[in-house]
Order: structure tokens, then sequence, then C-alpha cells
């Protein structure tokens, strides 16, 4: 098959070998795009797994209904479980993804794309989609509220997704919830930076001091004002994140990924 598996992102390379896996789990030969869509159902750390979670469709029926599919699939004992090969009809799905990820502009093809590809496929696994209310229109819906306009132009798209809600912490919904305590005796510190955060240029401000004097806590206090409606008009819809620099350098491994989670935030 003429398929370039180079081009997979890496969760979506993951995907592939959990479905060899889950073939030989069901002592299957060929991979069938059932094996994909298992695979997909139970990798929660990709994305698709968050679209489908989103479609409102029954994702507990379909994850019945495709063991239920892979039982039926021809088994084989003996050396050939060992030796997995891509049926037609997946060759012909990767095909397809490819296609989804050119109609989104992206240079790679994600988790997303198969999961696009089995959406519309005419065999039994997007038959199992569609029957649960999973369509294609319905998950390229929910794509597009997980993913924004972020466009998969590396290997690792996952890491831009969402990329506040990761790497950062909403003192905004902290304060809503109960888990910031009222900040006392701040309320100079807090006018001023609500000065600056309302000027039309230069609005930047920037808090210095030593550990501990309570930078963060004035921080705060915005949040508190906000939620309650005590600030100016232009900053009544604002909200305030607190990065996690931790998690926001955890696991870059290689040259440019803290740089494009930085992008992306």
């Amino acid at each position: 098959m003429g398929f370039n598996f180079n081009r997979l992102t890496v969760k979506a390379q993951e995907i592939v070998q959990s479905a060899i896996e889950i073939a030989q789990n069901y002592n299957n030969q060929i991979i069938e795009p059932e094996h994909l869509l298992a695979s997909l159902l139970q990798e929660k750390g990709n994305i698709s797994f968050s679209i489908l979670q989103k479609t409102g469709g029954n994702v507990d029926n379909v994850k019945i209904k495709i063991n239920e599919l892979l039982e039926k699939l021809t088994k084989v004992s003996g050396s050939g479980i060992g030796s997995q090969q891509m049926s037609p009809a997946t060759a012909k799905l990767f095909d397809a993804a490819v296609e989804e990820a050119t109609a989104l502009k992206d240079e790679y093809v994600s988790t997303e794309h198969i999961l696009l590809a089995l959406s519309a496929d005419k065999g039994k696994a997007g038959q199992l989609l569609r029957d649960n209310g999973i369509s294609r229109d319905i998950i390229l819906s929910a794509l597009k509220d997980v993913r924004g306009n972020q466009r998969v132009t590396s290997q690792n798209p996952e890491d831009t997704y969402k990329a506040l809600e990761k790497y950062g912490r909403n003192l905004n919904d902290a304060v809503l919830n109960g888990k910031l305590d009222p900040v006392i005796g701040r309320d100079e510190e807090i006018r001023r930076v609500l000065q600056v955060l309302s000027r039309r240029t230069k609005n930047n401000p920037v808090l210095i001091g030593e550990p501990g004097v309570g930078k963060t806590a004035i921080a705060e206090g915005i949040a508190h004002r906000i939620v309650s409606g005590d600030i100016p008009e232009n900053l009544k819809t604002k909200q305030i994140v607190a990065l996690d620099m931790g998690t926001l350098v955890a696991g870059t491994q290689f040259r440019g990924q803290f740089e494009e989670r930085m992008k992306a935030v």
C-alpha cells in the first residue's frame, strides 16, 4: 500500500500500534477499520476520544457493539497471529484520512482525520458510528470546539489544543468555586494594575518583587473583582489565567516543542 506512515502524528501512530495489538488479542491476522475504531475508543489521551465525548452520540453503545464486531472477524491460530496486514478497506481508510487532513489544511494525519474517515466509511465501523448519532458533520462541529483554529503542523499537535486549559488555572473559576480566599489590604496595588490594564496602549503591567510579598495575591484580587463586577466596564468579561510553567515545560524534549506550546497559549 502506498500510504506513508511517517506522515502520521505520534498519537496516530500509537493508535495504529494499538489497533495491531487489538487484532492480536482477537486472533485476527487482518487489520480492519473496526480495529482502528476500537483503538480510538480506548486511547483516552488522543483528541478523538475528547471529540467523541462532545458529539453527544451514544459512545458507550459504540464500545459495546465494536467488541461484538471484532468477535465476528476471521480468527487465525499459530504463526499467522504475529504477522498482521492491512486490509484493502483499511488502506482505503487511510487514503480518506489523508483527504480529510488536506481539506482541513493540516500537514500531518492525526487521530481526528482517522475518525472523520471512519465516520464516512461505508463499512460496518462507519455504520456503527452513524447508527449511534456520530456522523461526519457532528464530528466536524465537535472538532472545531476542541481544536479551534489550530492546524496540525507538527507530529505533536495535541500539545497546542486547549492550551490554556491544559497549562493554566482559571482564577475566575477558582473564585466562583470558592477556592480563592478574599484579598485584603491590596486595594491600592489592585487599583493601579487595573488602571494599566485599561489603557489603549502600553497596557501590560509587570509585578516585581521578592517571593512571598504578594504578587499573586494582586492577580487573585483582580479575579475577585471581575467576578463581583467591581471593575471597569472594559474588563468585566475578562478571564485571569495563571500559567503553570512546570507543566508547560514538562515533556518538551525536542527543540521547538516549548515554543509551540507558548504560541498556542
